[in-house]
């Protein structure tokens, strides 16, 4: 049976909602793990400190689409809670049209300014090139990656989970065979690696187009609107945390690699770069939750509905909860076979990766409350303490951390600065949920 926005959700009815948006951003997280497994296995380790070295700038422009996608699911979804579809159509319109244009305008200068961009990131000689011969490659794609990701959260929005999954899966295996044959058959080397993302995020941002041009059975079409900038401002506004989570945590990667770099040298970037990559997987499943089930709390926000948004806040926490025990577990259970697939070539590399691993594991039990109560805020339409709370868990807080605790504890202090900003911003996040309860009336 379809599951709708305006339904009851008891827990179990929140998993199977939100288990395609959850699985659908674990694909999504996988374009850079693939590339980054056949690069370092086939292609060599300078390659693959390459791509981690430029994937967090690509990763800024990309996150564009992400901002409109959840800003714009916030405040489409309550339109449609107010019985005003139509309206909510024209939002969802204006929204994707501008994304398209945004991404070729994004995609044009990051061309021209890679090169620089490359060398201020710290990147020379041999990996400069790869650097600029990978990101100009995967920027080409960069208006299909944004609609992608603007396309993940109005999927759910539209009732149709199931089809929005179908879509990124089926952009993830691409990847994945296209890998296997560009780089491990063809040895086509890391220009491989980054066209078979290139054409995996293609088919992710075109075909949900040409689904919602159509006419379909879902609560969304693409028709014809005119330009709202008060949306549009709302739009980046609302989903300004979300872009803020990507961007800091691109910067505070940058900040991570010259730290590893100035400690524990090439071997350092690299090591970072298997353990973000099991990262990205694992975050994603909290993400992938948080956009499943925002659009049910615009919904019941727009309906006024406040028993029901009382009882998603509760059973969220309680699942989050669990599942970040399990991730922990599960995390700190499987460094050593992980890390062996990613750098198990080189014997010290190898165990450095498994020490940093097995310290990085315990954000896991933080993090998805954090990431949630953002996801939270912002799908009441309050982007300012949404931001706050990205702000301050992906930027300041981590910033600090990396920056002081090596200073004591070497790597060590590296490995554990996530866990300590995580821990920083869950006061922050459980203050901000107590202090707004009698306000949206979810307690």
């Amino acid at each position: 049976m379809r599951i709708k926005l305006s339904d009851h959700f008891n827990r179990r009815k929140l998993i199977r909602f939100t288990l395609p948006s959850m699985v659908m951003m674990i694909f999504t997280s996988i374009y850079s793990v693939i590339d980054g497994l056949f690069v370092s296995n086939f292609v060599g380790k300078t390659p693959f400190a390459a791509i981690n070295l430029i994937m967090p700038l690509l990763i800024i422009v990309g996150a564009l689409g992400f901002m409109i996608g959840t800003g714009g699911t916030a405040i489409v979804s309550k339109t449609l809670g107010e019985g005003k579809k139509e309206l909510a159509n024209r939002y969802f319109s204006m929204l994707v049209y501008v994304t398209a244009g945004g991404g070729i305008l994004f995609a044009i200068v990051g061309e021209i300014f890679l090169p620089t961009a490359s060398v201020l990131l710290g990147a020379e000689g041999e990996m400069l090139e790869n650097c600029i011969l990978y990101g100009r490659i995967l920027l080409a794609s960069m208006p299909f990656f944004m609609l992608q990701n603007v396309f993940q959260s109005f999927f759910v929005t539209a009732e149709k989970p199931h089809l929005g999954l179908a879509v990124t899966v089926a952009a993830g295996v691409t990847n994945i065979v296209l890998d296997a044959l560009f780089v491990a058959v063809f040895q086509f080397g890391l220009a491989g690696a980054a066209w078979a993302t290139a054409i995996s995020q293609t088919i992710g941002g075109l075909f949900p187009i040409i689904y919602f041009v159509r006419k379909n059975d879902s609560l969304l079409r693409l028709t014809k609107t005119s330009f709202s900038g008060k949306i549009l401002l709302h739009t980046c506004t609302n989903g300004s945390s979300e872009l803020m989570s990507n961007i800091s945590a691109s910067i505070v990667t940058m900040l991570y690699n010259f730290q590893l770099m100035r400690v524990a040298g090439e071997d350092g970037i690299a090591a970072y770069g298997a353990i973000m990559y099991v990262s990205f997987i694992f975050c994603a499943i909290f993400i992938g939750y948080s956009v499943g089930i925002a659009p049910v709390i615009g919904y019941h926000f727009g309906a006024g509905n406040s028993s029901e948004l009382k009882n998603l806040l509760k059973n969220s926490l309680i699942l989050i909860g669990i599942g970040g025990f399990l991730m922990t577990a599960l995390s700190f259970a499987l460094s050593a076979p992980i890390s062996k697939i990613f750098v198990g070539y080189d014997q010290a590399l190898y165990q450095l990766t498994v020490r940093g691993f097995q310290i990085y594991a315990f954000s896991f039990l933080l993090c998805g409350i954090n990431i949630f109560g953002s996801a939270f805020f912002t799908a009441l339409n309050n982007g300012l303490l949404s931001a706050v709370i990205s702000f301050l868990r992906t930027l300041l807080f981590q910033l600090v951390c990396v920056l002081i605790l090596p200073v004591f504890l070497g790597v060590d202090g590296i490995w554990l600065a996530i866990t300590a900003a995580e821990l920083a911003a869950l006061v922050v996040t459980v203050s901000l949920l107590v202090a707004n309860r009698k306000k949206y009336r979810y307690g």
